[in-house]
């Protein structure tokens, strides 16, 4: 599939940091008097960091891009120097990227490559937005029910267990993701449905998505295939409005499941205005 992901020019870069923060993902680090991409994965190519380059040297490209591969990942690194690696490990461990962490950790010691002196793993100091920064609360034990504080009124949990939840800034191989169940939802239902959470949300991971008022449509057509594809997602669940503008969610899942080349159930489900299940069938 097609990628937008940032490319550097490492002789006009001088180091300033001005495209750090305006980085959503914390993929960008100055290492070495450098701007420096610690992790493609996480690149949402949406440019934000580039307004702030004032020397020009940060573009967006677009490429083919295979499966993520960790391995092929190290071998650039390692020509960056020690303490991009370093950097680049604290970022897949920041983000729970276990399995990529071990296969890193695994290249560094099949080709003798010494880290030493060893050095603390830090948080990145700039990290970018920290309401984009991809968190996996899966494992966390939450009571079914609690008392609000002003009232008696019993509040019920949250089912979400991952962050960021907007298509858009997800990353279609996040650990999340991995054989999982995931529910596709215009992003109106969870306002209508007073029981989203307990009724579509409980075990799953999720995408919201609003087929008539989001741009780049392609790239969510593209980023559902990679789910289906390289994360193997399980099954999809299409959550989407009565309103007929809602029904291009639906084909965006199902393109995505033909470009994949896996055949996974997709069931469609179509709520009223007023919250109720109107529909719910297998597409």
């Amino acid at each position: 599939m097609k990628r937008k992901i940032i490319q550097i020019d490492d002789e006009k870069c001088n180091g300033c940091g001005l495209c750090i923060p305006n980085c959503q993902e914390g993929a960008l680090q100055i290492i070495d008097g450098k701007a420096r991409l610690i992790s493609d994965l996480f690149c949402d190519g949406l440019g934000a960091c580039i307004g702030h380059c004032p020397e020009g040297a940060i573009e967006i490209i677009e490429r083919e891009a295979e499966p993520y591969d960790e391995r092929k990942v190290m071998e650039i690194l390692v020509t960056k120097g020690h303490n991009t690696i370093l950097a680049h490990l604290e970022h897949l461990r920041d983000h729970n990227e276990e399995e990529f962490l071990n296969q890193a950790i695994q290249y560094l010691k099949e080709n003798n490559i010494d880290m030493s002196p060893e050095k603390e793993m830090k948080s990145p100091s700039m990290c970018g937005c920290p309401g984009s920064r991809e968190m996996d609360f899966r494992e966390e034990s939450l009571q079914s029910s609690v008392l609000s504080p002003q009232s008696d009124i019993p509040v019920q949990k949250s089912e979400l267990k991952q962050w960021p939840v907007q298509l858009h800034l997800l990353n279609p191989n996040a650990p999340y993701f991995r054989n999982a169940d995931v529910v596709l939802t215009a992003d109106c239902v969870p306002f209508a449905m007073g029981d989203y959470h307990a009724r579509y949300l409980k075990g799953k991971s999720i995408a919201i998505a609003c087929p008539k008022l989001d741009s780049n449509k392609e790239s969510y057509v593209e980023k559902l295939t990679s789910m289906i594809r390289d994360a193997k997602v399980n099954t999809l669940q299409v959550v989407m409005m009565e309103v007929p503008c809602c029904g291009g969610l639906l084909q965006m899942a199902q393109m995505a499941r033909q470009n994949s080349g896996r055949n996974i159930p997709i069931k469609q489900s179509i709520i009223s205005l007023q919250g109720e299940v109107l529909e719910e069938e297998w597409a």
